[in-house]
């Protein structure tokens, strides 16, 4: 079963300048959302979930969350990052707290509800249909320029479904694909160093444990 938790002050010394830490998140009409503050990642895997954005003080609970595959290269922003979001519909978000993460059956209640604002507010999709939607021409960023001097930025891509699973979880897709090799540097780091990272987590640790005591069992029943 997947367990989550934040990187918090877990800073790659050798690589300071590829952590999208501190990079900017923007909105719809190019409207500054935050800053990614941290990530919400996969203990068993190292796999990003979810960007955690620090507001700076305009959303009254400071810190909203984004999956990771709604993020893309800001079309005007060298390294920072854009979201087809508005303030408002970030309003509509449960508020996030990092105790949520903590806990496995807090962690499920939240992404439950988050999951329920994505699919049944304006981010999924408009009055009287029930399909996925592209943002309106008005509300897309500009299109980045062409030419010899252009940056190779994908375009700002619409939310897609968020699937309910048939279990207790709410499975929601996170692929890094459109985030730049900075974000797969990082990305990978945090592959890289997930056992050390996660070393101090006792879920981590028990399931280990529980892991070990199992695969004992096994071998005895084999011999």
């Amino acid at each position: 079963m997947a367990h989550y938790g934040t990187l918090g002050t877990y800073r790659f010394s050798e690589t300071p300048t590829e952590d999208v830490r501190g990079s900017s998140v923007y909105g719809v009409d190019d409207e500054k959302l935050g800053k990614i503050d941290d990530v919400i990642f996969d203990h068993n895997t190292g796999n990003i979930r979810y960007a955690v954005i620090d507001t700076g003080g305009w959303l009254s609970s400071k810190k909203f969350i984004v999956p990771a595959d709604r993020l893309s290269l800001s079309a005007r922003h060298e390294n920072d990052f854009q979201v087809p979001l508005t303030k408002q519909q970030v309003e509509n978000f449960p508020p996030y707290e990092e105790k949520d993460v903590k806990e496995e059956d807090r962690w499920k209640d939240y992404e439950k509800r988050y999951e329920k604002a994505w699919t049944g507010g304006p981010v999924q999709h408009r009055k009287g249909t029930d399909h996925n939607i592209t943002p309106t021409a008005t509300e897309m960023p500009p299109a980045p320029a062409t030419g010899s001097s252009a940056r190779n930025v994908e375009p700002i891509r619409g939310p897609e479904r968020i699937v309910p699973a048939t279990g207790n979880e709410v499975i929601i897709d996170s692929s890094a694909a459109g985030l730049g090799g900075r974000w797969s540097t990082f990305e990978s780091r945090l592959r890289e160093r997930r056992r050390h990272i996660t070393s101090g987590c006792t879920s981590c640790s028990m399931a280990s444990a529980e892991d070990r005591r199992e695969s004992v069992a096994d071998e005895r029943k084999a011999v």
